[in-house]
């Protein structure tokens, strides 16, 4: 009889951060945003990154999915070690591994919702694998399909980055504060969705400012002055959605 893998032979790197630093130049001054920080995130978690603003959250996020570079460290996605890939090899990643939920949403005006989750399909070439109305409806956005971005509130706007992302299907999901423009029952209905792609197998990070968001998580990872302070299960355990307030 053979015997069950143990959990941690199961476990799947999918981010793996190793003394990872960065830095910038301004004029005559050099900012470290990144003082050497270890991560990893398995398939089948979701991870919140906690922190204030300039704690280097956003900075780890953007190395994670190749939006820039690690001054120092290693820093591997999908089992590709980011510092020594192409331009190419970078841009495939972003294409067919990562998928962003950016703060910033990065809508394109002259698309309608249902055209911009097209592309960004077509772009990691997953092209008629989901159906985007319905996932669109599954955010609250049915009503909206042929809506253009100036038609839709800031809410709504969030909502079509978020089903882009979702749509991919990449097994690398990253989100900037994906409820930050959201009213409750929203920003509730959008973490559901967060959780359950978690639960499909995909690694999924997300930063926020919001520490009751951090209460339904796997792991809980605290950021300050670019370095990480704590790593570890939500204080108190996991929380059900149903209990969360914010």
């Amino acid at each position: 009889m053979t015997e069950r893998r143990s959990s941690e032979e199961e476990r799947r790197p999918m981010i793996e951060l190793e003394g990872v630093t960065k830095h910038y130049e301004i004029g005559p001054v050099t900012v470290t945003a990144l003082a050497g920080i270890d991560l990893q995130v398995d398939a089948g978690e979701f991870v919140v990154v906690l922190g204030p603003s300039g704690s280097g959250k956003t900075t780890t996020l953007n190395i994670i999915g190749a939006l820039d570079s690690a001054s120092s460290g290693k820093v591997t996605v999908g089992g590709r070690d980011l510092s020594a890939s192409s331009r190419s090899e970078l841009f495939a990643l972003r294409r067919e591994t990562v998928s962003f939920i950016f703060q910033s949403f990065n809508l394109f005006p002259g698309l309608t919702a249902t055209e911009n989750v097209e592309f960004g399909m077509d772009v990691a070439g997953k092209g008629g694998s989901a159906d985007p109305a319905q996932i669109l409806g599954a955010v609250g956005l049915g009503h909206r399909l042929g809506h253009f971005p100036h038609e839709l509130s800031g809410g709504e706007q969030q909502r079509v980055a978020i089903a882009r992302a979702l749509a991919t299907g990449n097994p690398v999901l990253l989100a900037d504060e994906p409820t930050g423009e959201l009213d409750f029952k929203t920003g509730a209905q959008i973490l559901e969705l967060l959780a359950e792609q978690a639960s499909q197998d995909r690694a999924v990070l997300v930063v926020t400012h919001n520490r009751e968001i951090s209460r339904m998580a796997d792991r809980v990872v605290e950021m300050s002055s670019g370095q990480i302070v704590s790593d570890g299960p939500p204080e108190g355990g996991k929380t059900p959605l149903a209990d969360l307030h914010w």
